[in-house]
């Protein structure tokens, strides 16, 4: 047991012994280090202003990563090397490629913003050394500009990546042996527990302490990426209570494929999934890059979106279509939950409170199979769903349909299966006549809510539109049916 946070800030070693749960990595930058090129925008994970470096051990091998600082909670920073705008100057305050590039394309205006996508365009010069007009694009999703209209900031990140100079330019390249051997010595199985102004924090070492630990504090809040929470505390000022940090548990960020399917650790986050998930099921790449932007998908984990049970959650959908299992850990043991099942109600699981989600197990679709996500948001990137539609469907040799799965979030107060549309699809021809009449079949499976994000009418039409959609690309049609003016 241990009561103090270590980890490095630029080239300064931290440690912490009072640390607020809810304090998030931004204020500590600004109001505490005075490190204020890292920028408040919009306080919840959209703009980019914010965005650092978080360097952390994955397998070994030091991966640094852009995350947004304004939802990261300086807790779950332990044993990490945080890495600010600050820390790009070379020797007499001589601009770093990156920014000097964007100093000749005029990737500038009014500069409010620059800082974080310096330090986003600096996580894409680390981890691809010759990215695409689309790795630049995907690289940037998180990050807002008012004055540029982008173009000139992405002719920023071609002229470096085309004159790449040496890395010894680079004070990450040039110290990446010294940071990684002080980044192992800040590993432990040690649990840290910290108590200021009477908010306690807990750090487990093992996911076997967090048993322990969530056996002895049942209503604490168990944070992952902090991508949904952080905003409870930015936006809502809501309390915690005692929250229970478990990124730092390499036991959860495993993910394994194998003959059967694909088993996915809590802790992974929406980019560590993306390599193995959309090798074995494509559909899922595309679908991935639009959750969040990159700093988003950077900290969010597929096993908090789970437990978080949001109707609107990205993942859910497809994993319930794909007919995926959620594994439980408590003190007491493990057990499998299907996925399906295991959203009961608006913000009401089968979990107990003192189990947490410890892994999601994915069955591997036959190759035969068409499968389809669809995510229909109003602004194609970084933006919640109003629908989402998945679907895997399976054809006998005459063109029936042998099984069909079909799932949508935003229907309903949870993700949820079309059961009656699957039903009336079972055993049927696969043509456009059985599509069309399926449709009807909606109205018994859902009946959704009108917000700000699209009304009751739109919903369902939509969800509708997305089983055509869906017929048009696993059967090859020719973009547009001889009735879609009528039904779109």
């Amino acid at each position: 047991m241990t009561d103090a946070i270590r980890f490095i800030l630029n080239g300064d070693d931290i440690t912490l012994t009072s640390v607020r749960p809810t304090e998030t990595l931004l204020d500590y930058l600004r109001l505490q280090r005075r490190l204020t090129g890292t920028k408040e925008g919009c306080a919840e994970g959209d703009c980019g202003a914010c965005t650092v470096l978080v360097g952390r051990l994955v397998d070994g091998v030091l991966v640094y990563e852009s995350v947004n600082a304004c939802i990261r909670f300086l807790a779950s920073l332990h044993g990490t090397h945080v890495v600010t705008v600050e820390h790009l100057a070379g020797a007499n305050g001589a601009l770093h490629p990156i920014q000097q590039a964007m100093v000749d394309c005029h990737g500038s205006q009014c500069g409010f913003c620059t800082p974080g996508f310096v330090m986003s365009l600096y996580g894409l010069w680390l981890s691809t050394e010759k990215p695409t007009r689309a790795d630049i694009e995907r690289a940037l999703q998180g990050n807002l500009c008012r004055c540029t209209g982008y173009e000139p900031i992405i002719r920023a990140a071609e002229q470096v990546s085309a004159t790449r100079p040496s890395s010894i330019f680079d004070p990450l390249e040039r110290n990446r042996t010294d940071i990684l051997a002080r980044l192992w010595t800040l590993r432990s199985g040690e649990t840290i527990r910290i108590e200021t102004d009477g908010e306690k924090l807990v750090i487990p070492g093992t996911t076997g302490a967090l048993a322990e630990v969530l056996a002895e504090e049942p209503k604490a809040t168990i944070v992952a990426g902090s991508t949904d929470v952080g905003l409870w505390v930015t936006k809502q000022m809501r309390p915690l209570g005692t929250v229970i940090f478990i990124n730092n548990l390499s036991e959860l960020q495993a993910i394994h494929a194998s003959d059967r399917g694909i088993s996915i650790g809590a802790g992974v986050t929406y980019s560590q999934a993306l390599d193995t998930l959309s090798t074995h099921i494509p559909a899922l790449k595309p679908f991935i890059h639009r959750i969040g932007g990159e700093q988003v998908r950077n900290m969010g984990t597929i096993g908090g979106n789970i437990a978080n049970g949001s109707p609107i959650g990205d993942t859910p959908p497809p994993l319930i279509a794909l007919g995926s299992s959620v594994n439980l850990h408590s003190k007491a043991g493990t057990r499998m939950v299907p996925l399906d099942i295991f959203f009961i109600d608006y913000g009401k699981q089968d979990r107990r409170p003192d189990e947490f989600v410890e892994s999601i197990f994915v069955p591997l679709p036959p190759a035969e199979n068409h499968v389809g996500v669809y995510k229909i948001t109003k602004r194609r990137d970084e933006d919640i769903s109003a629908v989402c539609g998945a679907f895997n469907l399976s054809l006998a040799d005459d063109n029936t349909v042998r099984a069909i799965r079909i799932a949508y979030g935003g229907m309903a107060g949870t993700p949820k299966r079309a059961l009656s549309v699957e039903a009336f699809l079972r055993g049927k021809p696969w043509t456009e006549e059985t599509v069309l009449a399926a449709r009807d079949q909606f109205d018994r499976d859902y009946k959704p809510l009108t917000d700000w994000r699209a009304s009751a009418e739109y919903r369902q039409l939509t969800a509708k539109n997305l089983l055509l959609r869906f017929f048009l690309e696993s059967t090859g049609t020719p973009q547009g049916l001889t009735r879609f003016e009528e039904v779109a």
